[in-house]
């Protein structure tokens, strides 16, 4: 089994768990604000039967990107974990490809993530506006992570869904993950059927899968019931063959265990086909991270 979605950090690396100008979307993170390491995560995930990993980039400065993607290769070389990296680049430059070939000298590069996500919620909002799944700079640069093989993490609100979608088809080479499966953060109603509708417009594009991840963020707690919800919404939508857990540690680990957490998203899942739980829990993250 796989977790498509975990941080180590060091604390000094990371200004944005320090500055309290930063987003904290996912509430108070006191706990959190110290050296998360390798050993902590395998000792977390002990038990759980995860096999591999998928470390996604933890917002260190943006200069320090091929910094980082080389200190978590040094953490992989030296422990065996983790087993592909999705790193950090900024595709509203002019040409992205000088950042991604410095990239590229780490062997267990598999993607990019750029947080394009924009809320009117100040706490929510991490892009400087909700228009870069539109802007064509950053269509073209994020196209030319087919010539390397590489994913790209999407990072949307619903609000964005339908520019994503267009985001995808303008780069049909590409491999978008949709994280946290489009990030619920309202449940209204109003807001449940929004991303409902954004959540289908996106499977509509085949080059589109969702992680199944992160279901606490807004709601500050391991919710087995909404776990549940989610997942079975989710996988109706795209598809046991097009979604993957992943963990979102350590900042799950605010309101709760590996274990406990891992085991809401096998309950989870638990009614579906096990060749369809075997989807979710390993092979689709094993097809687009190629591990």
């Amino acid at each position: 089994m796989i977790d498509a979605h975990h941080h180590i950090w060091l604390q000094k690396d990371l200004p944005w768990l320090l500055g309290p100008e930063q987003p904290r979307i996912f509430g108070p993170y006191a706990a959190i604000k110290r050296d998360y390491t390798m050993a902590e995560y395998l000792s977390d995930i002990e038990a759980t039967g995860i096999k591999k990993s998928v470390y996604v980039q933890a917002n260190w400065a943006p200069n320090w990107a091929a910094d980082e993607a080389a200190w978590v290769q040094s953490v992989a070389d030296e422990t065996g974990w983790p087993h592909a990296i999705v790193g950090y680049a900024d595709f509203t430059v002019d040409d992205v490809r000088p950042q991604l070939d410095k990239l590229k000298a780490q062997p267990l590069m598999r993607g990019i993530r750029q947080q394009l996500h924009w809320h009117e919620n100040p706490l929510y909002c991490f892009a400087p506006n909700p228009n870069l799944p539109s802007d064509k700079t950053v269509q073209r640069n994020i196209a030319r992570l087919a010539e390397f093989d590489w994913s790209f993490d999407l990072q949307v609100f619903a609000s964005q869904m339908d520019a994503a979608a267009d985001l995808a088809e303008a780069c049909p080479d590409v491999t978008f993950i949709l994280q946290h499966a489009g990030m619920l953060e309202d449940t209204s109603k109003q807001g449940r059927a929004q991303w409902e509708t954004g959540m289908k417009r996106l499977a509509q594009c085949d080059n589109v899968v969702s992680k199944l991840s992160a279901f606490g963020t807004f709601i500050h707690k391991n919710d087995p019931d909404f776990i549940r919800d989610m997942v079975e919404t989710t996988v109706g939508i795209f598809g046991a063959k097009r979604c993957l857990y992943g963990s979102n540690f350590p900042i799950e680990k605010l309101w709760t265990s590996y274990p406990e957490l891992f085991d809401a998203f096998q309950q989870a899942a638990s009614g579906l086909p096990k060749t369809q739980q075997k989807a979710i829990f390993n092979d689709t993250a094993a097809r687009v991270y190629r591990i």
